[in-house]
């Protein structure tokens, strides 16, 4: 990928020619295959795509929280300049949490079954210079704050005592509690209903203008794309196949599989037809030759089979993985933002 595509400005985080794969007893799966991408102070990046696609793997490859049989193979992660694939180990933990920290899809991988949510939150508010009572009123109105009734009672309870609703609520209390510089969001809504997330949604986007906090944002819904991000990285079977901001994205997307995200969208057009994409993504270890995508492409010719197309640029910070975008041109996204964003609720 065009180095372009990495360096972009004054950045915090700059991801360049990251490779995770998972190697199982009979194949190895590439769950992350070469993706570059940077992220500028108080910018909001959103990574979507399906299932699959790599995306949480490439979130849980920059804080290095992939266990075997995964293993980060290659690539760079620079944090302020510092290459945090090559800090000991040891020395991540001063990374993780108050520097980059990290919303999980799954509540029950970052909830410490056998201590309180109180002493939970109070880990994350450790370096703050707050006393106990300063505290206990942060924890609880951070609660308060993600939806989660009666706090100052149920900060008294554990993991097992909320359902799994609440503990993705009580996830998110103790990451934004420690005010990280960068906000790794891996789906921070997908089990909420949609108060909640609207709710959750918003305290993010006011701990950003607040702290100056950078966000990723991993997300299968392109209504949050629209309403959270400034920049935005579509991927497909391990690899960015369309990085470009928001705006160009929803109105000229320069990727099949981008157009097809977009035809599959309910977005309010009078007399609009959903068009879903047809057929699987791909098994990850065994990808076919050629572009991953073309099996499921209305555009494919005879060479998407054969060669995989390198990222070319298109436009201003507009970068595309495709044999022939030309195809493309004339195809439009959806340009209205507001009804993508309302087509959530």
């Amino acid at each position: 990928m065009p180095l372009e595509v990495v360096k972009s400005g004054q950045n915090l985080l700059e991801v360049e020619d990251l490779k995770t794969y998972f190697f199982m007893k009979d194949a190895t799966v590439k769950a992350v295959d070469g993706v570059s991408f940077s992220l500028a102070a108080g910018e909001t990046f959103g990574l979507v795509g399906e299932s699959g696609s790599g995306k949480s793997q490439t979130l849980r490859s920059i804080l290095r929280l992939i266990a075997p049989p995964g293993r980060i193979i290659s690539g760079s992660v620079r944090y302020k300049g510092q290459d945090l694939l090559k800090v000991p180990l040891g020395e991540m933990r001063k990374y993780r949490g108050s520097e980059i920290g990290m919303i999980f899809q799954e509540p029950m991988t970052a909830l410490n079954p056998v201590i309180r949510i109180r002493e939970q939150i109070f880990e994350s508010l450790e370096n703050k210079g707050l006393t106990t009572d300063q505290k206990n009123a942060r924890a609880v109105e951070l609660l308060r704050l993600v939806g989660v009734p009666s706090p100052e009672r149920r900060i008294e309870e554990y993991a097992h005592q909320f359902s799994g609703g609440m503990r993705q609520r009580a996830m998110i209390a103790i990451t934004l509690a420690a005010e990280p510089k960068i906000l790794l969001a891996d789906e921070p809504t997908t089990a909420l209903d949609v108060t909640i997330q609207d709710q959750i949604l918003k305290l993010i986007v006011s701990l950003k203008e607040r702290l100056g906090m950078s966000v990723i944002m991993v997300t299968h819904d392109l209504g949050i794309v629209a309403q959270m991000c400034d920049r935005v990285a579509v991927m497909y079977a391990g690899r960015i196949v369309e990085i470009t901001d928001t705006l160009t994205l929803f109105g000229a997307p320069r990727h099949p599989y981008t157009l097809g995200l977009m035809g599959s969208l309910p977005h309010g057009a009078r007399g609009s037809r959903l068009q879903p994409i047809t057929g699987q993504p791909p098994n990850l270890a065994n990808l076919p030759p050629g572009c991953p995508f073309a099996p499921r492409c209305r555009f494919a010719e005879s060479i998407c089979t054969e060669t995989y197309p390198e990222m070319v640029q298109v436009g201003p910070g507009h970068f595309s993985r495709c044999h022939f975008i030309a195809k493309l041109d004339g195809q439009s996204g959806i340009i209205d933002l507001g009804n993508v964003a309302e087509g959530r609720r």
